[in-house]
C-alpha cells in the first residue's frame, strides 16, 4: 500500500486510565502491575524474556502548546519483504472526538523526517536532502495534501525546538564548534532566518512565556564546565541571562516551565547524584528534590504541566514518564502532594506526549490496530497532604526535602531573574 492511496479521516476515540494501585511506592510493584506492556511473554516478575532484536523507537509525537493539534510521522502495514510508506498525519485534539487526518505526498517520507504542528492545523515538515534541511508546511486541501516550501538550511547537524507558545513559530538550534545558532525555520516572512547565535553548545529548549520570545537552554561553554540553563530573549537578539545556578560546579538542566504558576522541573547533580527536582521563577527558595520523584529501578520524566494555576506552583499536576524493565507508565505527582501516584499507560501510548487541561484532567494519545486515533483520560488525583514551606516534615523524608543524599545543604538562588533584564516579562499571556 502506498502512501498516496491513504485517503479520508479517521476518527477516534477517548478511554479513561485506572490508577495501578491505592499505594504503589513500593519498589518493583510498578512492574508486575504493568506486566506485558512493552515486554515480550506475559511480563511476569522473575520470568526472562526471550532475546529479541529492540525496534526502532516510533518517531516522534508532537503537540502543540495549546493542544489543541498533533503530529506524527506514520506508516501504512507493508508486506513481508517491502519497505513501509512513511507519511505525515495531523491529530486534532480539541474537538469532542479526536480524529486523523493523513498528509500523504506522491512519494513517501524519510522516516527520520520530524512534523511539527501548528495552531493553525498545518504541518511543518523537515527533510534532510544531503547535507540541507528543506522545509515545508503541509495541509489538506480537499482529497489530497498541499505544500509550501519554505526554503533551506545547509548545515551538519539541526535540532528542531518544541512549538512556540504563540502556535505560528517553529524554531531550530544549529549546534557549531563553539557557538549555538537559533534559526526562525517557520512564521518569518522571507523563509528561515537566522534569530540569535549563543556562546557554546546549546541544548534542551523550554519556553519560559506565552508570547514566544522567551527560551531556556542548557548550556555548556566552550572547555570544560557544567552544564546550566540560560534564558536567551529571542527579541534581544539573543540576549543570554543565567537562569540556574544550583551549585558552582552542578550541571543544572531545565526540563519544563509553566508561565502561568512559574512553576520549573530540574534534572540537577547538585545533591550528589543527578536528581529531579522542582523550583519556582524567581523565587530566592532553594530547588528541592523530592524522595517520591526516584522510585528505585525505574527512570522519571516529566512531560507536562497543568496550566491556569495562576501563581499557584505547589498546586500543579505534573505528568511524567515512568520507565522500567515493565515497559513506560504514567505519574502524577503536585509539589504541594506527598506522593507518586502510578497509572497503567494505555495499549499504544505516544510514550512521553500527553497534555493537561486547565481543570486537571490528563490527555494521553494512543494508536493502536483497533484504535487509530483515541485519547486517554486521567483525572488527577487528590492529595491527603500538603507541602507547606518550614514544615517541620521537610527533615523527616516526606518527600518535599531539599535531598535524601547526606551532603551539607546548598544555600543557592536556583532562578536569579529578578537581577535581570527580564524581570516584568513573564506575566501570563
Amino acid at each position: 500500500m502506498t502512501a498516496c492511496a491513504i485517503e479520508g479521516e479517521t476518527t477516534g476515540a477517548t478511554a479513561t486510565v485506572e490508577p495501578l494501585d491505592e499505594d504503589p511506592g513500593e519498589p518493583g510493584e510498578p512492574e508486575a502491575a504493568v506486566s506485558g506492556h512493552g515486554v515480550p511473554g506475559n511480563g511476569l516478575p522473575g520470568e526472562a524474556a526471550p532475546a529479541v532484536p529492540s525496534p526502532l523507537p516510533p518517531p516522534p509525537f508532537t503537540i502543540t502548546a495549546d493542544g489543541s493539534y498533533a503530529a506524527r510521522l506514520t506508516a501504512a502495514p507493508a508486506a513481508p519483504g517491502e519497505d513501509r510508506a512513511w507519511y505525515p498525519e495531523r491529530w486534532t485534539l480539541d474537538g469532542p472526538e479526536p480524529y486523523a487526518v493523513p498528509l500523504p505526498l506522491d512519494q513517501p517520507e524519510e522516516r527520520d523526517s520530524d512534523v511539527v504542528p501548528l495552531a493553525d492545523g498545518r504541518v511543518l515538515i523537515r527533510r534532510l536532502v544531503a547535507d540541507r534541511h528543506a522545509f515545508s508546511l503541509l495541509y489538506p486541501t480537499g482529497p489530497g495534501t498541499g505544500e509550501l516550501p519554505l526554503g533551506a538550511i545547509e548545515c551538519t547537524g539541526l535540532t528542531l525546538l518544541p512549538p512556540s507558545p504563540d502556535g505560528g513559530s517553529v524554531f531550530a538550534l544549529v549546534a557549531g564548534e563553539r557557538s549555538t545558532a537559533v534559526w526562525l525555520v517557520a512564521g518569518g516572512a522571507f523563509g528561515p532566518e537566522h534569530v540569535a547565535e549563543i556562546p557554546g553548545h546549546c541544548s534542551g529548549g523550554v519556553w519560559l512565556d506565552r508570547a514566544g520570545r522567551l527560551l531556556a537552554l542548557d548550556r555548556k561553554l566552550p572547555g570544560r564546565g557544567p552544564v546550566k540553563a540560560v534564558a536567551v530573549d529571542l527579541e534581544r537578539g539573543g540576549e543570554v541571562t543565567p537562569l540556574l545556578q544550583i551549585a558552582a560546579e552542578s550541571n543544572d538542566r531545565l526540563l519544563l516551565a509553566d508561565a502561568d504558576s512559574g512553576l520549573l522541573l530540574i534534572r540537577s547533580d547538585a545533591p550528589g547524584h543527578d536528581r529531579l527536582g522542582w523550583g519556582v521563577l524567581g523565587s530566592s527558595l532553594p530547588v528541592r528534590f523530592p524522595e517520591c520523584l526516584r522510585p528505585a529501578d525505574v527512570a522519571v520524566t516529566p512531560f507536562a504541566v497543568q496550566p491556569g494555576q495562576m501563581l499557584m506552583p505547589e498546586s500543579c499536576a505534573v505528568a511524567l514518564r515512568i520507565d522500567g524493565a515493565a515497559g513506560s507508565w504514567v505519574g502524577v505527582w503536585r509539589p504541594a502532594g506527598r506522593r507518586l501516584h502510578q497509572f497503567a499507560a494505555p495499549e499504544g501510548w505516544q510514550a512521553g506526549c500527553g497534555s493537561w487541561s486547565r481543570e486537571g484532567v490528563l490527555r494521553l494519545p494512543y494508536a493502536h490496530a483497533a484504535a487509530p486515533c483515541a485519547v486517554a483520560l486521567v483525572d488527577a488525583p487528590a492529595d491527603r497532604e500538603e507541602y507547606r514551606p518550614g514544615d517541620p516534615s521537610d527533615q523527616a523524608g516526606s518527600g518535599a526535602e531539599p535531598s535524601a543524599a547526606p551532603v551539607p545543604p546548598v544555600v543557592c538562588k536556583p532562578v536569579p531573574l529578578g537581577q535581570a533584564p527580564l524581570l516584568g516579562r513573564l506575566a501570563p499571556g
